[in-house]
Order: C-alpha cells, then sequence, then structure tokens
C-alpha cells in the first residue's frame, strides 16, 4: 500500500513538471508589446499602400470615361478632321444598285445579273470623287461566268456653277442608257438591244473630260478625251468585244468624244454624240503599216415623258476606215429601236407610290451592214413594269427576235427584279 502511494506521487510530482516546462514554452511563444506594434505599423503601411492604388485607379477610370464621351462629342459634333478639315465621315455617300434576270426560251436560266455598288467623297465644296465597283453573274474567277469590274473611278472639280473637268475612269457620253442604266430607270429585263450590240453599254474609258450648261438655254455639252476600242481580225471587229475595259489596255490610239444634249423642254431630253479614234486596231498609229482602221459613231436619241406617256427613240452608227476591215462587212454596223410606252399611278395599301407601266420596243441592228446580204436582226419586245415605290421595280416582258437570214423566230419570256438606292 506504502509502495503505492510513494508511486501515485512520483507520477504526479512528473506531470506537474512536465506541465510547467509547456507552460514555460508557451509564455517564450507570445510576442511582446514592441514586436506587436512592429507588426501593427507594417500591416497599416500595406492597408495605406493599397487605399492609395485604388484611388489611382479610380482617378483613370474616371479620364478614361471622359475621354471616351469626348471622342463621341467630336464625333457628333465634326470636330475630328480628315485631310479637308472636315468630319471623318462627312461628305461620303454610298449607293448602288442590282437586278437579277430570269430569261425563258432556250436559256432558261436565273442569273443575278448585276450587283453594283457606288462610293463617292465630297472633298471640298466643289472637289469630289466618284466610283462604281460591279460584280456581274454572282461569281467570278478562274472557271467561274462573272467579272469584278471597276466601271467609274474620277476626281470631278468645278469651275464655276455651270461647268466641270475631270479626270479618271469616266462613262463615254454616247446613247441613252450608258450614262444612266439602272433598273427602275428603263423598261424591260435586259437593255435595248441596240445598245448593247452596237454602242457597247456599258463602255466606260480612262481619261480627262469636260461638262457644262450653256446659260439657261437648256443646252448642255459634254467633251473627253481617253483611251479607245481595240479592234482587229481576232476579235472579229466585232465592238462590243473591243472594249478593253482600261485593263492594261494598249494607249497607241487616243479617242475623242463630244456630245451636245437639249433640255429646255420639260419632260424631254434630245441628244447627239460622235466618237473618234484614229486606229481602233491600236497598232502602231503611224499609218504606215496598211493595217490601220480608223472609226466614227454618231449616235442621236430623243427621250420625251408627257402625263405619263413616254417615247424614246435612238440610232446609232458606226463607219471604220481600212482595207482588212473592208473585207470582212464590219465597216458598217448600225441599228436604231423606238419604244414608246405608257405608265400611270396604282396607289394600293401600303404602297401608295405605286406604278404600272406597259411598253413596246421594235429594235433593228446591223453588225455586217458593209454587206449586201441580209445580216440584220430585228427584236420585238413587249412588257410590263411594276414600281411598288420609285426606287425598286419588278418587270416582265415577251421578246420575238428574227435574224434576217433566217425564217426560225427566237422567243422567250422573262422576268426581272432591280433596285437602286
Amino acid at each position: 500500500m506504502l509502495k503505492t502511494k510513494f508511486m501515485l506521487a512520483g507520477t504526479g510530482l512528473a506531470l506537474i513538471a512536465i506541465l510547467q516546462t509547456q507552460l514555460a514554452s508557451a509564455q517564450d511563444a507570445v510576442p511582446s508589446a514592441a514586436e506587436m506594434w512592429a507588426v501593427i505599423q507594417q500591416q497599416q503601411k500595406l492597408i495605406d499602400q493599397l487605399q492609395t492604388e485604388l484611388a489611382e485607379s479610380k482617378v483613370e477610370q474616371i479620364e478614361v470615361k471622359q475621354s471616351v464621351e469626348s471622342v463621341a462629342d467630336a464625333i457628333e459634333s465634326g470636330a475630328i478632321e480628315g485631310a479637308g478639315g472636315n468630319s471623318a465621315l462627312d461628305g461620303l455617300s454610298i449607293g448602288g444598285y442590282g437586278e437579277v434576270h430570269y430569261e425563258g426560251g432556250a436559256k432558261d436560266e436565273i442569273d443575278f445579273h448585276r450587283f453594283v455598288l457606288f462610293i463617292g467623297h465630297e472633298f471640298t465644296d466643289n472637289i469630289r470623287f466618284f466610283s462604281e465597283l460591279e460584280i456581274e453573274h454572282a461569281l467570278a474567277g478562274d472557271g467561274k461566268p462573272g467579272e469584278v469590274e471597276l466601271e467609274q473611278a474620277f476626281v470631278e472639280l468645278d469651275l464655276g456653277e455651270n461647268n466641270q473637268v475631270w479626270g479618271g475612269l469616266h462613262l463615254v457620253p454616247v446613247g441613252l442608257l450608258n450614262d444612266i442604266h439602272e433598273p427602275p430607270t428603263f423598261y424591260g429585263v435586259e437593255r435595248p438591244a441596240v445598245e448593247k450590240n452596237i454602242i457597247p453599254t456599258t463602255w466606260w474609258e480612262a481619261g480627262l473630260g469636260a461638262r457644262g450648261n450653256i446659260g439657261s438655254t437648256g443646252l448642255s455639252w459634254d467633251a473627253m478625251i481617253s483611251s479607245g476600242l481595240e479592234l482587229n481580225a481576232a476579235n472579229g471587229y466585232n465592238i462590243r468585244s473591243g472594249r478593253q475595259k482600261v485593263a492594261e489596255a494598249p494607249f497607241n490610239s487616243q479617242a475623242y468624244t463630244g456630245r451636245i444634249q437639249y433640255s429646255g423642254i420639260p419632260g424631254v431630253r434630245v441628244a447627239s454624240s460622235l466618237y473618234y479614234q484614229g486606229d481602233v486596231t491600236q497598232s502602231a498609229g503611224d499609218g504606215l503599216t496598211g493595217k490601220d482602221v480608223s472609226a466614227l459613231l454618231w449616235t442621236s436619241h430623243i427621250d420625251a415623258k408627257f402625263k405619263g406617256f413616254g417615247l424614246r427613240a435612238l440610232h446609232a452608227n458606226w463607219s471604220l476606215d481600212g482595207a482588212e476591215v473592208d473585207l470582212t462587212g464590219r465597216d458598217k454596223q448600225s441599228g436604231f429601236y423606238i419604244e414608246p410606252s405608257y405608265a400611270f399611278n396604282t396607289p394600293m395599301g401600303m404602297l401608295p407610290d405605286a406604278r404600272l407601266g406597259a411598253f413596246y420596243r421594235y429594235a433593228d441592228w446591223d453588225n455586217n451592214a458593209g454587206l449586201n446580204n441580209d445580216t440584220g436582226v430585228k427584236r420585238n419586245v413587249f412588257g410590263i413594269n411594276f414600281w411598288p415605290i420609285p426606287d425598286v421595280v419588278l418587270k416582265m416582258d415577251y421578246i420575238n427576235e428574227r435574224p434576217e437570214n433566217s425564217n426560225t423566230d427566237v422567243n422567250s419570256m422573262n422576268l426581272g427584279i432591280g433596285y437602286q438606292f
């Protein structure tokens, strides 16, 4: 028993010693007041630094917001200036037109014939730029039916109120449709055949030109010196095939074009044009080769409208002079058409400006008129145009065509949709 008591007492003393040792170690781990103060000061310094950075970040956010608002205000007010001293968007103009066709008969095909964009810019009140970019037949590239074409790109300068000069890529001032050919402006799904086969619409060249009005007489004029056609035996002296489209085009022979136009009577426009080129073969141009072929085109037309009635008529004649072309019969190429029409308003529901028109066109042309053979083509076209609004048109026509050297008619029913903006 006594032995047991001594053992318990020893164990208790050992436990007390262990507890005292642990308490002493714990007291040694507790930091002193000086150490605690140093830690607090370090944490306060870190807090102050974070608060400073946060404040600076808020200031930067405010400055960025103010800058964005300033830019937006500047754009709205036109304060951001381009090279001309105007707003970056001031003076920019965008437009275009397009047309999709269904051609019946032997072709029996549908085609997005033209997609065109206009881009212009007014540099100043009297200097401007205009361009026209076209995609034909929807797809362009190797093995594809279409083309991407730059049809216009010129800079124009006003010389007073009535006269302008220009330089660059420009439409040749001939015919009715070469200048203005947006689908809502003419009858028929396709353009008149004479303004395709005799006047190769659309026809553009590169050069310099001028235009103007002669006082208040109703007379206006155009003049142009430019690149020209390239015709030869390889393309059969075919006028349309001779367009170079200003694509690395030979420039051995320049072309000269002039037009006079009268529009002094409201609704009436009468014009005549001359085009001359010294050598459409684009050879040496010295007149010594014996192969030079000069070309002269004369066109005249009238476009008249009166109380819904309309009349368009055009005549065009080419004279090519050269030994080689004389043998082909293509030294003379000519054609004409006449087109009466009538249009009237048909307001309906949501289409208060709707309009319906009907027309008939007779055309006769011959690209081999120098021969005494029957080589011409005659075409009759009947059709209607419906304009739900002035800038959109739906078209339907029927074509009957007969070559003079054939007893077989070519007939087709055609549909079209066109727009402009």
